[in-house]
């Protein structure tokens, strides 16, 4: 049986006439020829996959274990299989046993195929598919005599590489450990390439008469306020609204819409002039009064702040400015706004200036107040604005803006329906366009955030870029960047907790920093440390939050204006927008919590291309992700500077006693 095994494996027929040693050395010449073959391609992949060579070693290995558990054969034969590293080739029985006949080929051809089913490695499987024949099964078939076929001098390793190559076995391995590409955001076009805005305010100053746009009643009330030159953002944002209304309140030839513009520049940089100017233009032509320009503000300083700002402006015109902003009843408001006259309602303001609360209740409560001639809707403080979103205002006003009316109003020539498709029914007849503006010292580049504003087309003006940062190779800058204030120097005080009182102290009886705005997180805070102050004597300090009704807060900016407070001490509502002349210094008694507080609360000071210092009181476990906030918020840089405590000595014994007196004031307080 073996011989015949033997013969067919090296392709020859049973012949008599060939002589048996002549078999074995044409055997052993093949088995030689096929192993160094073998070990040749098994260098070569072992040195394109390193782990394949251990899989495939640690193969054999599980084959020779699963040989020994299973076999049922004399110690012998098991002993010999120890010895011998199973290989096809090597396996093969002694040409030495002539087989005759057909019976024994029958009878161990089913042995083999029972002893396949008996073996559950899959090892095994398939190298039996591999070849018509096993050496070990060969011998168990045949009875097994021990074999003396010359193999013994191929070598080890050859025989190994033999039996490395079993089919349909995944090889597993080879992973890599790669560092994970960081991803890269990629903007809209709109954003990613803004109209860049000069930063430093100074050197880059225009005359008005080199605005031709600019109307001549305008430029002679500007001058007239003791008003040459307008800032960048200025110059940029004044002709860009006025091109967008070169063709009046309706809509131009060939269904024209105007683009949306935002504005993303320094506090302090005249941002409020740059729509306020524009607007009052382009309504100053205008013939029924309507309200056609909304501004919409987060708080109610700001809204007073711009109203104000609108009225001076629009003086001498027959544009008229209402505000919004619960500052007088809700019926004062709405007699403000309009009148019915002959059955009919008459629209008393052009211009509204509103918080976005108050804004809402007329629109749900008042009759009278219609947004259906909307011109321009301008968002100040835009981030802000976008993050108090869930009071739905924006929603409220655009469906007030589109308001399907019925009867002879629903043919009026400036009827609206909300933008779809452009097609020749939707630009037939023209339709005054609504054109938002929006303006912030940190509008986010959230593409999500903005997408919420229903933004067409929008145009960006932006004071972040610069021109040699432009370039694929060089992108603009890294995210989270903002404007910082040209003239603005930055400091930050390392102390304790018991001792920012103390440093306010400091600063103000000893190195005669005033007028201070100081912030601080909580009106809770802001009060003790009014409390505090007033106590302990020499100093003029007020407090600024939500404890005072809307006339005390007012009148009390007007007294720090004209420096009758020499230190006001306030909460973050004071932190936007605000603009207050003569702030020197601004100090961050409780250091923010989030950049954009940061560059709102130091913007008080160093405006208009003035100088001006902030200081942040940082306790020890606060400075390093404070310095790094503000260092990748692109920060000029920020400098230490240290208080020695010798410097605080003298006023020691005073501030304990004033802790003292504290303590029963507050006590006293919350037993009323």
């Amino acid at each position: 049986m073996s011989l015949f095994l033997v013969n067919r494996y090296l392709g020859e027929e049973e012949n008599g006439s060939v002589s048996k040693e002549s078999r074995s050395q044409a055997l052993l010449a093949k088995l030689q020829q096929k192993a160094k073959e073998k070990q040749q391609q098994s260098l070569t992949e072992q040195t394109q996959h390193p782990s394949k060579e251990r899989t495939e070693q640690q193969y054999a290995k599980t084959k020779r274990k699963a040989d020994k558990d299973n076999s049922q054969e004399p110690k012998q034969h098991k002993k010999r299989r120890s010895e011998v590293v199973p290989s096809i080739a090597l396996d093969s029985d002694s040409p030495d046993e002539p087989v005759h006949e057909e019976k024994k080929k029958k009878t161990a051809a089913k042995e083999k195929r029972k002893k396949k089913k008996d073996q559950s490695g899959s090892s095994v499987k398939a190298l039996s598919d591999n070849t018509p024949v096993t050496g070990r099964d060969g011998q168990e078939d045949t009875g097994g005599e021990e074999e003396k076929t010359g193999t013994e001098n191929v070598p080890l390793k050859q025989t190994t590489a033999k039996t490395s190559a079993p089919t349909g076995y995944t090889v597993l391995g080879g992973f890599e450990n790669k560092p994970v590409q960081k991803v890269h955001r990629v903007l809209p076009q709109w954003l990613a390439q803004p109209d860049v805005i000069h930063r430093d305010i100074k050197s880059n100053l225009v005359p008005i008469a080199g605005i031709p746009e600019l109307s001549a009643l305008l430029v002679k009330k500007l001058q007239n306020n003791g008003i040459q030159h307008l800032f960048p953002v200025q110059a940029e944002v004044i002709p860009a609204i006025l091109e967008s209304a070169q063709q009046g309140l309706l809509i131009g030839r060939g269904g024209y819409k105007p683009r949306d513009i935002c504005v993303s520049a320094p506090t302090g940089s005249g941002k409020t002039l740059a729509f306020v100017i524009p607007v009052i233009q382009v309504l100053m032509e205008r013939v029924v009064c309507e309200v056609r320009a909304l501004a919409v503000l987060p708080t109610k300083e700001l809204a007073q702040q711009v109203c104000k700002v609108f009225a001076s402006h629009a003086e001498g015109t027959a544009l008229r400015v209402v505000m919004l902003a619960g500052q007088r009843s809700f019926a004062a408001e709405q007699a403000s706004l309009s009148e019915h006259r002959g059955g009919m309602r008459r629209s008393l303001a052009d211009i509204v200036v509103a918080t976005p609360g108050r804004l809402v209740d007329h629109i749900n409560k008042n009759s009278g107040f219609s947004l259906e001639h909307l011109r321009f809707l301008i968002i100040d403080e835009a981030d802000r604005m976008i993050d108090s979103m869930h009071q739905s205002w924006l929603s409220q006003v655009v469906k007030a803006v589109y308001r399907s009316r019925s009867g002879a109003e629903a043919v009026s020539l400036f009827r609206r329906t909300e933008p779809a498709c452009v097609t020749a029914a939707s630009l037939s007849p023209p339709q005054m366009p609504l054109q938002k503006l929006l303006f912030s010292a940190t509008l986010t580049q959230n593409p999500e955030k903005l997408q919420q504003l229903g933004l067409h087309q929008p145009r960006l003006f932006s004071s972040i870029h610069s021109p040699s940062n432009t370039t694929p190779a060089a992108p603009a800058q890294k995210q989270g960047c903002f404007n910082f204030p040209q003239g603005l120097t930055e400091y930050y005080v390392p102390c304790t907790l018991s001792k920012k009182p103390l440093l306010i102290l400091h600063f103000i009886l000893r190195l005669k920093l005033s007028p201070i705005l100081c912030f601080t997180n909580s009106r809770e805070t802001a009060h003790r440390l009014h409390l505090l102050v007033q106590l302990f004597g020499g100093i003029q300090a007020a407090e600024f939050s939500s404890r005072l009704s809307p006339a005390e807060r007012k009148k009390t900016l007007k007294e720090f204006e004209q420096g009758k407070i020499q230190l006001l001490i306030s909460t973050d509502a004071a932190s936007r927008g605000i603009d207050v002349d003569g702030v020197k210094c601004v100090v961050n008694y409780d250091a923010p919590q989030y950049i954009r507080t940061y560059i709102h609360r130091i913007g008080r000071t160093a405006r208009a291309g003035k100088t001006g210092l902030a200081f942040t009181f940082l306790l020890g476990v606060q400075e390093k992700n404070f310095l790094q906030m503000v260092v990748e918020a692109g920060s000029p840089g920020i400098q230490k500077q240290i208080v020695k405590p010798e410097n605080l000595k003298g006023m020691e014994a005073r501030y304990e006693q004033t802790l003292q007196e504290l303590a029963n004031v507050i006590k006293d307080e919350k037993a009323k």
